[in-house]
């Protein structure tokens, strides 16, 4: 940045030097040295400009744009009350600040894909195993589905509703006590009425008491990890159907 101001300075200085040298001649000189001084600010802005430009590295389409209007409004300035020292010091800065974000971006954009295939592989290393992640989903294939649940303290008694798509009540579970952390729970499929419930996907929530009170329960989805996609973020595919998000998951077993 310091060539740039050292360019700016420059031209900045014989600039003055000129309005100066016009307000102290009479009218019919002045008139003169008025194209004299046009012509001498024009070079010495384009001569800035020029340094400036060379001291910006990687120049791309965005700041050669901004170079030509700058020197586009500089060349046409008035030569009597020309830009103010301040403005042209910002607008040359902002230059290198365009250059700057755009290497930002860039490099962001590569630790971003960096990221991805580095999470790619540590997903890949969990197939075959079983996870629990947050969801309420209850996938029920061939007469079996597998759920899980988290308490903060230990309950007396824990119930598990299973719900259809439209809401309807299929299946109330009871699971006796369970301990503070992470429990697993099976739904064989089958409905309070006796009847077996077809293959898909269902609801469920899980209700836990101890003594007379009621305590927070997360339910959470269970399964096998089938294999991972990387569609939007990365997925993981469980083997029972379905798919959860890998930021999802609480534990790897």
């Amino acid at each position: 940045m310091l060539p740039v101001l050292q360019a700016v300075g420059a031209g900045l200085s014989a600039l003055s030097a000129l309005k100066n040298l016009m307000s102290s001649s009479n009218s019919a000189a002045g008139g003169s040295n008025s194209a004299a001084a046009n012509t001498g600010a024009t070079n010495t802005v384009g001569s800035a400009a020029t340094t400036a430009k060379a001291a910006v590295p990687g120049g791309n389409d965005i700041q050669d744009r901004f170079l030509k209007l700058l020197v586009t409004q500089m060349k046409n300035q008035d030569p009597l009350n020309p830009l103010d020292n301040a403005q042209v010091t910002t607008q040359l800065a902002q230059i290198s600040t365009v250059g700057g974000i755009d290497k930002l971006n860039a490099t962001l954009a590569g630790l971003s894909s960096s990221m991805l295939a580095a999470q790619s592989m540590q997903a890949s290393a969990i197939i075959g195993r079983e996870v629990y992640a947050s969801g309420s989903s209850l996938t029920l294939n061939e007469g079996k589905a597998t759920g899980a649940f988290e308490l903060k303290q230990d309950a007396d008694r824990v119930f598990v509703t299973v719900s259809d798509a439209s809401g309807a009540l299929i299946r109330t579970l009871e699971l006796g006590a369970a301990k503070t952390g992470m429990s697993a729970f099976e739904w064989d499929g089958k409905t309070d009425a006796g009847t077996t419930a077809r293959s898909g996907t269902y609801v469920f929530q899980a209700t836990a008491v101890r003594g007379n009170a009621t305590i927070a329960v997360e339910p959470m989805m269970a399964g096998r990890v089938d294999g991972v996609s990387l569609t939007n973020g990365i997925r993981l595919n469980l083997q029972s159907g379905g798919d959860i998000n890998m930021a999802d998951v609480k534990r790897i077993l």
